[in-house]
């Protein structure tokens, strides 16, 4: 039998081999992360020039550059479905392989678009890619690493995919400087500047698709030299496949064990070398299934991906000016990169039912603290509900708040800056409009129905026809009348406030980042039997989408109602269940095979 490279023999690996090939696992399935945070990030910096180029060139409306963007969601939600099946089907190598050719297929298939069609099917290459490598990849890690690995392996793909989104935002800051270049180039020059700003923009799109070419390369082509995961290769009765692919992280005698302990878990747990096609949800599995669900559910309703979309409107709310804020939250994102780092050396040290505790109960305090902050402005905050319905116009309402209309609202002369926040609805879609009395070119409240009911899109026209809606239909708000649903007025907060505040979210995005956001990804894949673990974590990752979805969509109309101390509140609440899940139900899986996290479990049912 001949070996795929040179890191392993048929006589097993040594242990410099191992774990050179070890690293080389965690380097390619640490690609896969990168990839994962382009999917997400890359649209943020191409999109203002795609906009300002494509909608002129191409005639494209606002509703096709919003499927444009909503269309990766649609693909990570579509793949996500069938991602464990295939991977079962294929192999996890494969399936691997399979998601690297769409990325990169997605590149020339953007960065060439010349009209909408082939703009929106890359767009969907990306996001089928990014929903097979958000369940293959760490499937892959859990399955092909040794226990003692198995922690620090699967912690790398979270770390990269947080590095991915910052690759991301430095491929577009390199062409938005290239930009002001040619802009300024073309000045001095006094050619045509339109013409000049026009296709530098052009450029500038395409070369940040183009830059995202290399990486997926490297997971691709680097993905052809990996083994295929043992236990995969033992279901499907592949022995001597198996025994080949533990050889080349281990030595002989070290393979061949671990090769009898997959095959007696198969013989004890009911599970033969072909496999036993029992339910999804039968006795044995529910418990783990429903625990890695619940897992998932609670990461996503901490509030993270909210705090880190809205965190500078949060603190320019907590009395931050807009410079500080912005600071703030550019120290927010390095930070979350930097405690990933400390969480990667942790994980198989102290072990995940610790950090999940311990990033859990601190998630909370810090929580409570913001939302305390909140409420210790928001409760001196007035209604001015009436004054605003007064002066609505029919179904609009535009209002220029100079000095004399912010005295007739209630301001408090006495307090220099006042804060107004506006909440209201169209039907089913609603919007809010916070605006300071401290801007220097004045402030205006504008309530439109264009701007507040959205088109409708892919992904809400694809729910509906499945009748499983969870979005607002735009049919149904066409003429539904507009209506203020809460109108507050108080003074600014001051910026200590708003430093504090700082402080609870920095606090809040650490205890995130070394608990929750690394170990997330172990508990999708170490808590499942092998017969389910796929497909189970196609569902349980669904899941995760579904909550972090439905928080996105009720963020703004619960902090226009109720105020940030309420939303905050409710953060707490769901990472207090988090903290008592870990702490009661949750195993400690840190240097246990997968057959004993099985056997636990079993036990557990017995």
């Amino acid at each position: 039998m001949t070996s795929h490279i040179t890191l392993g023999n048929a006589r097993g690996a040594t242990a410099l081999d191992g774990v050179r090939y070890s690293r080389y696992q965690l380097f390619i399935a640490g690609m896969g992360g990168v990839l994962y945070g382009i999917d997400i990030g890359i649209i943020s910096g191409a999109l203002p020039y795609l906009e300002s180029t494509a909608v002129t060139a191409w005639k494209l409306s606002a509703q096709q550059l919003s499927f444009i963007v909503a269309a990766v969601l649609l693909g990570s939600v579509l793949s996500s479905l069938f991602a464990g099946a295939l991977a079962d089907a294929i192999g996890r190598k494969k399936a691997m392989l399979l998601a690297g050719a769409l990325f990169t297929l997605s590149i020339p298939v953007i960065a060439l678009a010349d009209g909408y069609t082939p703009l929106l099917l890359g767009r969907l290459l990306q996001g089928i890619s990014a929903g097979l490598i958000g369940v293959v990849v760490p499937l892959y890690l859990a399955e092909c690493l040794s226990a003692e690995r198995r922690g620090r392996g699967t912690a790398m793909f979270q770390l990269l995919l947080t590095l991915g989104l910052v690759v991301a935002a430095l491929i577009g800051l390199v062409q938005a400087q290239s930009v002001d270049a040619a802009s300024a180039a073309a000045q001095q020059a006094g050619g045509n500047i339109e013409q000049a700003v026009f296709a530098a923009r052009d450029h500038a799109w395409r070369s940040i698709f183009w830059m995202c070419l290399a990486p997926g390369l490297v997971f691709t082509l680097g993905g052809v030299l990996l083994s295929e995961s043992p236990r995969w290769l033992l279901r499907r009765g592949r022995v001597d496949a198996a025994l080949a692919a533990l050889r080349r992280s281990s030595s002989e005698t070290q393979a061949r064990e671990e090769l009898r302990a997959i095959e007696l878990s198969a013989v004890t747990y009911g599970e033969g070398r072909t496999g036993v096609r029992d339910p999804l949800l039968s006795r044995r599995y529910v418990l783990p299934f429903l625990l890695a669900c619940l897992v998932l559910a609670c990461t996503q309703a901490t509030g993270m991906n909210s705090i880190l979309s809205y965190a500078v409107n949060i603190l320019n709310a907590a009395g931050l000016p807009g410079s500080m804020a912005n600071w703030a939250d550019v120290a927010i994102k390095l930070l979350n990169a930097a405690a990933t780092v400390l969480a990667v050396g942790l994980v198989d040290r102290k072990g995940r039912k610790f950090l999940l505790k311990l990033g859990s109960a601190g998630i909370v305090l810090s929580l409570l603290a913001a939302a305390l902050l909140f409420q210790s402005t928001e409760r001196d905050q007035r209604d001015v509900r009436p004054a605003l319905t007064a002066r609505q116009q029919g179904d609009e309402l535009t209002l220029r708040l100079d000095a004399s209309q912010w005295q007739q609202l209630g301001a408090d002369p006495a307090r220099s800056a006042q804060l107004l926040t506006v909440a209201w609805s169209y039907g089913e879609f609603s919007n809010v409009q916070t605006l300071r009395s401290d801007v220097a070119s004045g402030a205006t409240l504008q309530i439109r129905r264009a701007d507040s009911v959205q088109p409708d899109n892919v992904i809400g026209a694809f729910f509906r026809r499945l009748h499983l809606n969870p979005f607002a239909d735009p049919a149904a708000s066409a003429n539904a009348p507009l209506h203020i649903d809460s109108a507050r007025l108080g003074a600014v907060p001051s910026v200590a406030h708003g430093g504090w505040v700082a402080v609870c979210i920095l606090a809040f995005v650490a205890f995130f980042a070394v608990g929750p956001g690394v170990c997330v990804w172990l508990a999708l894949s170490e808590l499942m039997p092998t017969r389910i673990r796929s497909n189970g974590m196609s569902i349980a990752l669904l899941v995760n989408q579904f909550v972090s979805t439905s928080i996105a969509a009720v963020f703004l109309p619960t902090v226009g109602q109720h105020g940030y101390a309420a939303m905050f509140y409710f953060w707490a609440g769901c990472t207090l269940i988090y903290f008592l899940t870990a702490a009661f139900l949750l195993p400690e899986t840190k240097g246990k095979t997968l057959e004993e996290i099985e056997g636990f479990f079993s036990r557990q049912r017995g």
